[in-house]
């Protein structure tokens, strides 16, 4: 059983410290996925304080078929695509990448990299949702293609073709912006 799955069911149990560290633990992970859906800062922590809201006031059962973590991400993403179903206008621009903590001995390595991180994002935003969406689960959040799957209601052979695609659109954007892509 990990973390999540033990807070939570501790919160089922009473425990109001527990919903506490699973918001602390998720809520900034989770909200830069689902920024990914709506490509909107402001909707996308919205759509993270609706998730953890669910949590609260419907109590949805977890049945441990998959870490808590993935479960989590499945509600976060059900409600996005609702929200998208509702308000089919067009999805405003992803924002800059948050600034890397740097180290202060070294200034320029540390806006290269933000400089990187604000392309590679720029470059992200341009891909399909459904490969921002895999590269973002995968390569941003560690979950595996497994996982991912799970998330994105794929089987884990067809989140792999799709990492696959979504990896090579990205390297072509990437090249057309200039970049190397080995740099990645």
């Amino acid at each position: 059983m990990d973390q999540g799955e033990q807070d939570y069911r501790l919160f089922l149990n009473g425990d109001e410290a527990a919903l506490v560290r699973l918001i602390d633990a998720y809520k900034d992970g989770l909200m830069l996925y689902l920024n990914s859906f709506v490509s909107n800062l402001t909707v996308a922590e919205e759509l993270t304080e609706d998730t953890f809201l669910k949590l609260v006031l419907k109590k949805p059962r977890f049945s441990a078929r998959s870490g808590f973590k993935t479960w989590l991400y499945a509600i976060g993403r059900n409600l996005a695509l609702d929200h998208l179903r509702r308000n089919k206008n067009a999805p405003a621009p992803l924002e800059d990448a948050a600034p890397f903590s740097a180290d202060d001995a070294d200034l320029e390595r540390e806006y290269i990299q933000q400089e990187t991180m604000r392309t590679l994002h720029r470059v992200m935003k341009e891909l399909k949702p459904e490969y921002r969406q895999v590269l973002w689960l995968i390569y941003f959040e560690g979950f595996s293609c497994a996982q991912a799957g799970k998330i994105m209601k794929k089987s884990t052979h067809n989140t792999e073709m799709l990492v696959s695609r979504a990896r090579r659109a990205l390297k072509n954007q990437l090249i057309k912006e200039g970049f190397e892509y080995e740099n990645f």
